[in-house]
């Protein structure tokens, strides 16, 4: 696969993918802990209420996160848009160690005021900053296939 084949994935269809994810992964996690903690920790200001909701809010996700990129190259959002993560280079399925730099990317990418993701929107290669740090891409599938990869 060569970069003329790629149609690489805007800012705004990636906004989309993320929202899905994101009401996904609430759906699962705020019953959760309310369960746990009860409708207090709704109500309190602290930045980690316990263990479980750092095992819920933080760890859980960022591990089904990379398994899904590692297992099918996108999360849930992604899949249903039709969108994968390839690597720049090659096209093809990025690392283990690729996907776990472009997790830890994200928050890199946001601690200048989200500066690191709206760079999808104007980098020619529509790369945010993780993008650009494990040496990523997000593609659109045009004609409906999905990316297939050949098991290494």
């Amino acid at each position: 696969m060569n970069e003329q084949d790629l149609e690489y994935a805007g800012f705004w269809i990636r906004v989309g993918a993320s929202l899905i994810d994101t009401v996904l992964l609430l759906m699962i996690i705020l019953p959760v802990l309310t369960a746990i903690y009860g409708e207090d920790y709704w109500l309190s200001g602290r930045f980690i209420y316990g263990f479980w909701d750092l095992v819920f809010s933080y760890v859980l996700p960022a591990i089904a996160i990379v398994l899904f990129w590692v297992y099918r190259s996108a999360t849930p959002g992604k899949m249903a848009l039709r969108l994968s993560i390839v690597d720049a280079r090659t096209g093809g399925r990025p690392s283990l160690g690729q996907f776990v730099v472009r997790y830890i990317g994200y928050f890199v990418a946001t601690i200048p005021v989200f500066l690191g993701l709206i760079w999808v929107g104007i980098d020619p290669r529509k790369q945010g900053w993780h993008d650009k740090m494990a040496r990523t891409v997000v593609v659109r599938h045009t004609r409906g296939e999905p990316v297939v990869f050949e098991d290494k």
